[in-house]
């Protein structure tokens, strides 16, 4: 676009009267590179500018009537490819340091949300996520998947607050449950682990103990293919999507969630949740049903869910995507977290 903007004025230039002086444009062609061009493309366009100017005058202008005229021009050309090329400079800089950002969020989202296969034992696993903050791509949900001596056990949750701070909590949170996955005899004293970690890890930051908590939701599906025993600390409930009806799964007894159990009392409580073959339960963050359209009504999960007609969990997730933007006419401005787990009756190799 700079060399066409500068071939532009140059044919104007040279077509137009010369008392209309419309080399003057020139000085927009190094303004136009500083966006776009590194240091050195910038300054050789303003160079062009400098010499083209100086050849109309010589050709078309009235050089010994107006050559203050092309001089001044001349010289504010100068002094704007200087500024530019500062501009170019520093934008640079900062896109090298963007390019490290991203990176270094795209690390952090490796190891924090690493990829889960799409068969553990008996269960078809899909995943979805969405960072409020599109360019850090990671924020404070989180899911995690094992398979264990005691059958698939699955976490999500969502820390309070966003940034490279809940980040951190989430961080703590997955590292605990991937180690306690394997140990803990059931999903009660796997949530305690996880509290008594969390607590832990709030002593790093004296004074803010109560901003670090997160909600949960525990899952652990048998390979026998019982009922799956599900622990709710907090969590927004999940969906049971069984032979196209679909069902809030509520607790029974409210958990407190991780972290907090110390401050609310109360005991981490197992629910049992048949979940036979075709059965698909969608586990999801608050972002979900915290989404908002032009009115301000959230969106109803239930209700959509009742309207998808999808036998697989990555096309159930596709669908959730899909309304989720249509509804909030593409402004989603908190973390999403979705994971969707279907039973089957073959085992994955």
């Amino acid at each position: 676009m700079p060399l066409a903007l500068t071939a532009a004025v140059t044919v104007v230039a040279f077509l137009t009267p010369s008392h209309l002086y419309f080399s003057r444009f020139l000085v927009v062609a190094p303004i136009l590179a500083a966006s776009m061009w590194p240091v050195a493309e910038t300054v050789a366009i303003g160079l062009l500018a400098v010499a083209i100017n100086v050849l109309i005058a010589v050709t078309v202008g009235q050089l010994s009537e107006a050559s203050h005229t092309y001089l001044f021009t001349n010289v504010v050309i100068v002094g704007v490819t200087a500024a530019s090329a500062y501009a170019s400079h520093v934008r640079q800089q900062r896109e090298e340091t963007l390019a490290q950002v991203r990176s270094v969020s795209e690390t952090t989202q490796k190891v924090l949300l690493r990829p889960i296969p799409h068969r553990l034992g008996r269960l078809d696993i899909d995943t979805l996520y969405l960072a409020a903050a599109a360019q850090a791509r990671v924020g404070g949900d989180f899911y995690e998947a094992l398979e264990t001596p005691h059958g698939i056990r699955l976490i999500i949750g969502d820390v309070r607050g966003k940034g490279l701070p809940a980040v951190g909590v989430a961080s703590a949170i997955v590292g605990c449950f991937r180690e306690a996955a394997y140990d803990e005899p059931d999903l009660a004293r796997l949530a305690r682990r996880l509290d008594v970690s969390m607590n832990r890890y709030t002593t790093l930051f004296p004074g803010d103990d109560l901003e670090y908590f997160a909600t949960a939701l525990l899952a652990e599906f048998p390979d026998d293919g019982s009922a799956a025993e599900i622990v709710n600390c907090g969590h927004p409930s999940p969906l049971l999507l069984r032979a196209g009806a679909v069902r809030e799964v509520d607790p029974t007894a409210p958990s407190p969630p991780i972290n907090m159990g110390a401050l609310l009392g109360g005991e981490y409580r197992i629910d049992l949740l048949p979940f036979a073959v075709g059965d698909q339960l969608l586990l999801y963050t608050d972002g979900v049903t915290e989404t908002r359209d032009h009115t301000g009504a959230f969106f109803p999960l239930t209700q959509r869910a009742g309207q998808w007609d999808t036998d697989s969990p990555s096309q159930l997730l596709e669908q959730l995507h899909r309304d989720l933007v249509h509804y909030s006419h593409g402004r989603l401005d908190d973390d999403i977290a979705a994971v969707v787990v279907r039973a089957t009756d073959e085992r994955g190799t």
